[in-house]
């Protein structure tokens, strides 16, 4: 029999060699190699997983997720040569060959995509259509469908001034330039990660470049996507004019974000890891975007401020010459203290702790005479505040009280004194009226 060409036979006539036993053969050969290929592919994801190293990098991914595909591919081709050699072959072992490198295929784009976007809903969705559209492509070319289909979208046509437009122009042309946006994507993705390793450069100059290379490359990779669709660079003209009223409109606050973030970006006014108040809100900068600002809070919590807002208002950077934070911590002592004596120990308790610098030193002071007592406060630098306010806070009040107790110094407590100006008489029985 001869060798079976899915692009000139029908559908019926492929199943229809099904009845034949060499075909049978084929397709069992086929389905144990793929078994056997699947446990070997199984065997060496699982080496390949147990090092972190190689599951962090991009390439061992992808032989991680094309090593099944590929081996089956392989085993079925060599089998298929073989067995030319002996006979002619029925054609399925073939097409099973040529199925497990379409798979193969697929699974380095899903790995690409995966390479690209944040992990996340979207990423999964694009997998997904990513997958479902090379397989169904796959198929309508493996059935002789690819013909009709490619006809009857090109017959779906329109006209934007004197360019013409088709339903299959399209989709070629926003096949190819998500394509080439997600390799661009890619590159920007390499060149963030070189950039980012320039520790010579200012933090904030690297996330500019960063920026700006992302901005181009992707610019550019529409720039050379459409003309490979054959769709007219003039066509862009249009499309420019609705976007300069959606920016006159509607997109001005994200137009205005993005100037303001590569404003903050080239004056360095606020640096990642800077602490800042905005708004009522007080935490680091972790993250500086084009558009937004990421703020985290002590808590743990993470604040997306818009960078407008950080142009417009007044923020209050902690850090922005020096990170060291003055903190204050007040002490109340009883009246009849040795006040010499008690901030002396105050000091000596604040230079007991780690946390402390050493210079500026510590500082105690007689704030106030109270209802109850004397206030006394203690003022200490802190040259870690990202490292937490509340603990450094506790560490010192737990050696105030310490030195306080050795040093018999003690702590006043609310006291009311309560005197009756006008008892009432007692009644023959002791009793008051």
């Amino acid at each position: 029999m001869s060798a079976l060409n899915p692009r000139n036979q029908s559908f019926e006539a492929l199943l229809a060699t099904l009845a034949e036993p060499q075909a049978q053969l084929d397709l069992a050969l086929g389905l144990a190699w793929a078994l056997l290929a699947w446990w070997l592919a199984r065997r060496f994801t699982r080496w390949m997983a147990a090092d972190d190293v190689h599951a962090e990098r991009f390439l061992p991914y992808v032989l991680q997720r094309v090593s099944f595909p590929l081996l089956a591919a392989a085993g079925l081709g060599l089998a298929h040569v073989l067995h030319r050699q002996w006979g002619e072959p029925s054609g399925w072992m073939l097409i099973q060959t040529a199925v497990m490198g379409w798979m193969a295929i697929t699974r380095v784009l899903a790995a690409c995509i995966k390479r690209v976007l944040p992990a996340g809903k979207l990423e999964r969705s694009a997998e997904q259509l990513v997958a479902w559209t090379l397989w169904i492509s796959y198929i309508s070319w493996g059935v002789g469908l690819d013909d009709f289909l490619v006809d009857w979208l090109d017959s779906i046509a329109f006209h934007v001034g004197k360019t013409k437009l088709s339903a299959w122009m399209l989709l070629n042309g926003v096949f190819w330039l998500i394509a080439i946006i997600l390799a661009s994507m890619w590159v920007s993705r390499i060149i963030e990660k070189r950039v980012l390793g320039f520790n010579h450069l200012d933090m904030n100059l690297r996330i500019v470049l960063v920026n700006l290379s992302r901005t181009l490359l992707v610019v550019l990779g529409v720039l050379i996507a459409l003309p490979v669709v054959g769709i007219d660079l003039t066509v862009l003209s249009v499309f420019g004019g609705a976007l300069g009223v959606g920016l006159g409109f509607g997109l001005q606050k994200i137009a205005s974000n993005y100037v303001s973030g590569f404003i903050i970006l080239l004056e360095r006014s606020i640096r990642i890891g800077d602490r800042v108040s905005i708004d009522n809100r007080v935490g680091y900068i972790s993250q500086i975007t084009a558009r937004y600002t990421v703020l985290k809070g002590a808590d743990g919590s993470e604040a997306l401020v818009p960078n407008d807002t950080l142009i417009a208002n007044t923020v209050v950077n902690q850090s922005y010459s020096d990170k060291a934070i003055w903190l204050s911590i007040p002490v109340q002592v009883a009246y009849g203290t040795d006040l010499d004596l008690a901030l002396r120990v105050l000091r000596e308790a604040a230079d007991a702790v780690s946390r402390v610098q050493k210079d500026p030193a510590p500082a105690a002071f007689v704030a106030a005479f109270a209802e109850n007592g004397i206030n006394l406060e203690l003022g200490v630098w802190c040259g870690d505040p990202e490292n937490g306010l509340l603990g450094l806070r506790s560490a010192v009040n737990l050696e105030i009280w310490r030195r306080f107790a050795q040093a018999g110094i003690g702590m006043p407590f609310p006291q009311r004194e309560v005197r009756i100006l006008n008892p009432s008489q007692p009644t023959q029985g002791g009793e008051p009226t």
